[in-house]
């Protein structure tokens, strides 16, 4: 396990938090490195990721999570698909306490890991369910479904289309998201829009799909 730096990972937590214009105020930049730490920890055990440097955990995973975060402003009730180590699951809540987010995944490790960060940083707006999400029963259906580099999307949206409320849509955090991959999509699924995020710190490829049901 690397050494985690709390000073030197806040300052660049901030930094990326300043260049992505987020309003996060004090308690939630410092639950956000709460989490990093408990993900530092539990990494060493759990192999919640292979990202084993707590440097390149803010830019490869934190900072990629919040990138996304404007693309929820009107979402109230989400579920993050194959969740693993909660991102961007658990980088949502934190960012958006007003938001419902749950987070599914078919691993008992990682959604126990999941449950500890939820009682540590005393988040009430998580769920964590230990299952597949094909066979997932809720009353209330959500709004928005996400994944990050979960699966095919032609899958993703096979997988969990029924848990999706109604005139609800899927946003999925990709890489290159290929043309070919996004023209799979069943119907009625179509992608509405390709979204390029720029995530402070890294050079690489990073796209938000929109993903809509669409009416006859």
């Amino acid at each position: 396990m690397k050494v985690f730096d709390r000073v030197v990972i806040a300052d660049v937590l901030k930094q990326g938090i300043k260049d992505l214009k987020l309003d996060l105020n004090d308690g939630q930049v410092e639950k956000l490195l709460d989490y990093l730490a408990l993900l530092n920890k539990w990494n060493s055990v759990y192999n919640l990721t292979s990202v084993r440097d707590p440097m390149q955990m803010v830019t490869l995973h934190v900072l990629d999570s919040l990138a996304a975060v404007p693309a929820f402003k009107d979402a109230k009730n989400v579920l993050d698909v194959g969740a693993g180590g909660g991102l961007p699951g658990m980088v949502l809540a934190i960012s958006r306490p007003d938001m419902k987010v749950s987070m599914i995944d078919t691993v008992h490790k990682k959604t126990a890991f999941l449950n500890q960060v939820k009682a540590e940083l005393e988040l009430a707006n998580v769920t964590v369910y230990t299952k597949r999400v094909e066979q997932l029963e809720v009353k209330t259906k959500f709004d928005v479904i996400t994944s990050r580099a979960f699966a095919d999307l032609s899958d993703f949206v096979n997988w969990s289309g029924h848990v999706l409320a109604e005139g609800g849509q899927f946003i999925a955090l990709k890489g290159t998201a290929p043309a070919e991959e996004r023209e799979r999509l069943p119907e009625p699924w179509k992608v509405q829009k390709l979204e390029p995020l720029e995530v402070p710190g890294l050079d690489a490829e990073r796209h938000l799909v929109f993903i809509k049901a669409e009416s006859v």
